[in-house]
């Protein structure tokens, strides 16, 4: 297995699509600043904004989108080095397989990482705090998830308590207690913190202007994408909401034509979820246990894929 060669791909298909967008903004005469944006101040009905790159410019805008996204969620004690101790931007530019592949968290990042790693060779093992598997997905989904990905080898521990984590040059310890409260100890080469994200709104000098933050660091919104302040909208990560990228564009695309108004509409109930394991899983709309929960009437229904000819 060539990782480096696997990697040059991965980036060459990550600049095609940078590159793609910027041949878009030349398209359609939009003029690109690069640099880290921050509000200066708010005046009449504009607002001043500091881009600062290897230039400094001063814009003046009277309508304003952030769309800052997200960035990886420390474990406290665990800081990333992205060396020993990584976040998805790490985990997707080892150089090698390593030997034994620690994971703290089963979500997505956490399950899609583990898979491709587990598929191409390493021990791995994912350590959960919840008591069950992915709950967000259909019941029956995860069932078969789950006896799926045991089948591949991967180790999937459920309800730990990390009361430690200790990285030295050659790997990682993580200090734990199972299920049954018992104390454990994973070595690992490397290990994945995988435990949510974060909203990227720490350098945005939102306090200038007085945006309004959540206790999480979010951008308090209403349905239209609108914050407390006139002119400037936020939408995506760093806003409510799931943490997909198609349902930023889809926030992004109302948005617009709101400003141009329009009628922009984004119905969050039709946002399809997608975890690229092998196999792949993707819901969209509402599952079984909730239609339950709410006391919906429904049908149920199943189709084995190996009644597909391909």
């Amino acid at each position: 297995m060539d990782v480096a060669q696997m990697t040059k791909r991965k980036d060459e298909v990550v600049k095609q699509n940078n590159e793609g967008i910027l041949f878009l903004f030349k398209k359609n005469k939009i003029t690109f600043f690069h640099g880290r944006g921050s509000f200066v101040k708010a005046a009449e009905g504009s607002y001043e904004i500091k881009v600062s790159g290897k230039v400094e410019e001063n814009l003046q805008a009277k309508q304003v989108i952030v769309a800052t996204g997200s960035s990886a969620r420390v474990l406290p004690g665990a800081a990333f080095d992205e060396v020993n101790i990584l976040s998805n931007d790490g985990a997707l530019r080892l150089a090698a397989v390593p030997k034994r592949l620690g994971i703290v968290g089963s979500g997505v990042i956490g399950l899609e990482m583990g898979s491709v790693w587990r598929r191409l060779g390493a021990e791995v093992t994912v350590l959960e705090a919840m008591p069950n598997f992915l709950p967000a997905a259909d019941e029956a989904v995860a069932k078969e998830a789950l006896k799926v990905f045991a089948k591949q080898g991967l180790k999937l521990e459920f309800g730990v308590k990390i009361s430690e984590i200790k990285n030295a040059k050659k790997g990682v310890s993580v200090l734990y207690n199972n299920a049954k409260g018992e104390a454990q100890t994973l070595e690992v080469d490397k290990l994945i913190v995988s435990i949510g994200r974060v909203p990227n709104t720490a350098g945005l000098n939102a306090d200038a202007v007085g945006l309004k933050c959540d206790e999480r660091g979010a951008i308090v919104v209403n349905d239209l994408c609108q914050t407390n302040l006139p002119g400037v909208w936020a939408v995506g990560d760093v806003v409510r909401g799931p943490m997909l990228a198609h349902k930023a564009e889809e926030e992004g695309v109302a948005v617009a034509e709101r400003m141009a108004g329009q009628h922009g509409h984004v119905n969050f109930n039709t946002i399809p979820w997608v975890i690229y394991t092998h196999p792949e899983m993707a819901w969209v709309g509402k599952t079984e246990q909730q239609l339950k929960a709410e006391g919906l009437a429904y049908k149920a229904g199943q189709f084995p894929f190996l009644a597909n000819g391909r």
